[in-house]
């Protein structure tokens, strides 16, 4: 069990996988628990070095009462490459996508390439009152309601239909999950500052942006506009809903291996 420590004193818990091949950050969408990537892990641990952080307020890190926001976990997480020794190809969900943004446009020694995975560089209405009304869950205290919408937000109707002991024990446990649920809230909230769509332009290293077809928390349309901002950035569909990379990591880690072949390639050529 590892620990980065960071400026203000949060300790930021990480795991390593892996011994050999490129390093790989694979940063968690807004539940922030590095164990979202058990499954795509154990597909990639015999080829790449697999750096797997838990967000501050999640997971295994710290639980400060605040302040919350995308660009400090960012720091968080370059922190964290940066004592290991980098570059390190950034793989990214969700809230994890617009932290790669942020590595990218403001620590763009960091990453040798980007998979931004179901993100958004700018929310729009719907995005806004979505996310609001989830937070607004956790300071009237509903863990367990706002974990059942996490899951019916989150997968499709065939994965929940296949999986229903995991989403029970995934409910039963959300009080303990979300605790302290302002904190939970406040990290919902950070979600909505987050705008660096008119930046993104300035974006120069390979990027792969990953969109799932039956995603409802971050549509397919907002992710889209992430790959259409960046320069020669790869726009790729997949089946599946929000957790694709969880529902799915077959799928996913082939994807990611995919494009780190082709981005070595890149740069033997460049």
């Amino acid at each position: 069990m590892a620990y980065y420590l960071a400026q203000d004193g949060c300790r930021i818990h990480y795991k390593i996988f892996g011994e050999q091949g490129p390093s790989v950050i694979l940063i968690p969408g807004l539940g922030g628990d590095g164990r979202f990537w058990n499954g795509v892990v154990e597909r990639l641990k015999e080829n790449f070095r697999l750096i797997v952080p838990d967000h501050r307020g999640a997971g295994q890190s710290d639980r400060p009462d605040g302040p919350y926001s995308i660009p400090l976990i960012t720091s968080d997480i370059v922190g964290i490459v940066r004592e290991l020794g980098c570059p390190v190809h950034v793989v990214a969900h969700s809230t994890g996508g617009a932290i790669a943004q942020v590595i990218a446009l403001d620590h763009p020694d960091i990453g040798s390439s980007y998979t931004i995975s179901s993100s958004w560089a700018r929310s729009d209405e719907r995005f806004r009152m979505l996310f609001n009304a989830r937070a607004e869950m956790m300071d009237a205290g509903l863990a367990e309601t706002y974990q059942r919408m996490t899951l019916i937000f989150g997968h499709t109707a065939e994965w929940l239909e296949q999986n229903r002991d995991t989403c029970i024990e995934g409910i039963a446990a959300a009080h303990e999950n979300l605790a302290p649920f302002s904190v939970t809230a406040a990290r919902i909230r950070m979600l909505l500052d987050h705008d660096r769509l008119a930046e993104l332009p300035k974006i120069q290293c390979p990027v792969q942006v990953v969109a799932a077809t039956d995603d409802i928390l971050t549509p397919p349309a907002l992710t889209e506009a992430v790959a259409t901002a960046i320069p020669n950035a790869t726009f790729v569909t997949v089946p599946g809903a929000h957790f694709h990379p969880l529902a799915n990591p077959d799928q996913f880690a082939s994807v990611i291996q995919q494009f780190i072949r082709q981005v070595a390639g890149y740069y033997e050529h460049s």
